[in-house]
């Protein structure tokens, strides 16, 4: 269930509960089995006999070799060594993004460009693609690395992961032909995981980020995936945990617990996308015939996640109508959770075409996998509800 207090809970993009399944295999490490997993005898052989099943567990969900397993700190942390050290030993380098990443993507490339290196912004179409003839247009013989994120956490719109690899698979071959370097493909998967395939061979990418608490885990942990013989540097020095990429004393409970999410996340990946998806667009209908034209969807129809719907309500303000659900019993956001203390303007929703106005008429909706079918006919009455009082 996703009530506390007779509340519904519909924020799932921004975190989720811990599944009782994932806590329960947690738990033995908060206490029974607590040793540092840098340790050499039984206590610490245990912790890390722990660390390397959960590692294993990974690579076996996306169908690749143990070591290509990173543990971090969070997506965030993830992220920046994606980006920060595929690029630490290179002079005068090329990246292209897109104006639709998360901060944890845009703030590193914002640094880098601090340092006098070239970053290309692609822009998207109102539904919040790219197009993948602005990015093979983009592309310098010093380009290193493309960042794409797969699905956004604020409209939930999917971009084409995939093609981009193999575009970016043809490309390489003509440049290592031509004497030029490689180009490394990172996404940032943290809202795809629930619900998209992810294995790194069949999206063809080189780096893949995701998080714990996105997909039923704990808050505080988050991989990265790195393809072999990337050349990838650390950031964070100290012991040299985890290949010599993440210093660090290994979490072993959250590592544990992320493997865990990880694989209930890849085994019910189909289920939970039909049933999910089934109730998000009953719910969005339901929205738009209450309100009419007054409620419109931000983003992709079609190529969208399954439980993100963000709408814009002309002539409400966004935070008005959140404190009025929340009074109501209807926790809902006006986007990424990280902007949301500081009540900033949506980069996302600007980059689609929205007005700032429009921005503040716009809430996010993200369902859970628990969510259930009565939940979400209390919540829509709530809201429609809500939105005639308002307006």
């Amino acid at each position: 269930m996703s009530k506390k207090n007779n509340k519904i809970y519909l924020d799932f993009a921004a975190t989720t509960p811990v599944d009782r399944e994932v806590l329960k295999v947690m738990m033995p490490y908060f206490s029974e089995k607590f040793g540092n997993a840098s340790s050499t005898h039984s206590f610490g052989q245990e912790a890390i006999a722990a660390v390397d099943k959960a590692r294993e567990t990974i690579a076996q969900c996306f169908n690749c070799d143990f070591s290509e397993i990173i543990f971090t700190g969070s997506a965030t942390e993830a992220n920046n060594l994606a980006i920060l050290g595929i690029v630490k030993n290179v002079q005068k380098f090329h990246i292209i993004s897109t104006k639709i990443e998360h901060e944890s993507v845009l703030e590193p490339l914002k640094e880098l460009e601090k340092s006098g290196h070239e970053i290309t912004y692609l822009t998207v179409d109102k539904t919040g693609l790219i197009k993948i003839a602005d990015l093979e247009k983009a592309i310098k013989d010093n380009t290193i690395l493309i960042s794409v994120i797969y699905a956004n956490n604020e409209i939930g719109t999917i971009q084409p992961i995939k093609e981009i690899g193999k575009l970016l698979e043809k490309i390489n071959k003509k440049r290592k032909e031509g004497g030029l370097s490689k180009i490394y493909l990172h996404t940032d998967a943290v809202q795809a995981i629930n619900y998209l395939e992810c294995r790194p061979d069949w999206l063809k990418i080189d780096l893949l980020t995701f998080s714990g608490h996105k997909i039923y885990g704990p808050k505080g942990i988050g991989g990265l995936y790195i393809r072999k013989n990337s050349p990838l540097s650390p950031i964070i020095f100290g012991g040299g945990q985890e290949f010599g990429l993440r210093s660090g004393t290994e979490n072993v409970a959250s590592i544990v617990g992320l493997a865990k999410a990880v694989e209930s996340a890849f085994n019910n990946k189909v289920k939970n996308f039909k049933k999910v998806s089934d109730l998000r667009n009953q719910m969005l209908a339901d929205i738009i015939k209450h309100s009419g034209e007054s409620a419109k969807l931000n983003g992709s129809p079609k190529s969208c996640l399954p439980n993100i719907l963000s709408i814009r309500f002309s002539g409400l303000s966004n935070e008005t109508l959140i404190v009025a659900l929340d009074r109501a019993g209807v926790a809902v956001s006006a986007g990424a959770a990280c902007s949301s203390r500081a009540l900033a303007v949506s980069h996302v929703l600007i980059a689609i075409g929205l007005t700032p106005k429009q921005v503040k008429e716009s809430i996010r909706i993200s369902l859970g996998k628990d969510i259930t079918a009565r939940e979400i006919k209390m919540a829509t009455e709530i809201i429609n509800k809500t939105i005639q009082n308002l307006l």
